[in-house]
């Protein structure tokens, strides 16, 4: 019996066109080095500045930590821009999942890579809230726990968030393999959507329960 579904974000309940994977790119090659679209993918859903350090690292560029701190910021700006010129929408039959999963009982969480200055904006600008009594019940974030994904601190936290103690009773969905991989990682039943960047094959390849075309169609899976 689920009791707690914990999704992550950008790609899997909100399409933002693939604006955060532009920014983390720019924001990276701003700091005097290349990127590799390949790269840049395998560290989506991680916690941004992990993902900025890695790629700095990998691209042959110093990580210091002013160094970070300034791609960070600007992976924040860019981002807004982006948002503004092209707001970001709920993907199709997300909210009308969410409302059922939990007029069932079910808890639903969001988990995000993003840190809580940049996820609340986000948030915002779609209505979405843990206080509107209809949609969600927690939302976690990359910089409120130890280590963003592929570590299962998020899940972890969103269960002390639901109340919810037992790992069996928790489904944790996402469109990448970091996802994935914290979702094995936390010993909760790890969905995978084909609402981001990476196709069935791709996901499939990786340890996993379940591969859905969308968040859409969680409610019918446990039906």
């Amino acid at each position: 019996m689920i009791k707690l579904v914990a999704c992550d974000m950008a790609g899997t309940t909100i399409d933002e066109h693939g604006d955060v994977y532009v920014a983390l790119a720019r924001c990276v090659e701003e700091t005097g080095v290349t990127t590799r679209p390949e790269a840049v993918q395998e560290w989506m859903g991680a916690d941004k500045v992990e993902a900025i350090t890695a790629l700095i690292e990998a691209g042959g560029g110093a990580a210091t930590s002013e160094v970070v701190a300034a791609a960070f910021k600007r992976f924040k700006e860019l981002l807004v821009e982006f948002y503004d010129a092209n707001p970001p929408v709920a993907l199709d039959g997300v909210e009308d999942a969410f409302r059922d999963l939990r007029r069932r009982g079910i808890k639903v969480a969001l988990t995000t890579g993003f840190s809580r200055d940049v996820a609340e904006p986000l948030l915002e600008r779609l209505g979405w809230s843990v206080n509107d009594d209809n949609l969600l019940d927690a939302v976690v974030c990359s910089d409120e726990v130890a280590a963003g994904r592929p570590a299962p601190h998020m899940i972890h936290r969103a269960m002390e968030l639901t109340g919810v103690q037992d790992v069996r009773a928790v489904m944790a969905a996402g469109d990448t393999l970091n996802d994935l991989a914290a979702a094995n990682n936390a010993g909760v039943t790890a969905v995978g959507v084909l609402t981001g960047k990476l196709d069935r094959e791709a996901l499939a390849a990786h340890p996993h329960h379940h591969i859905l075309d969308g968040v859409k169609d969680i409610p019918a899976l446990l039906s």
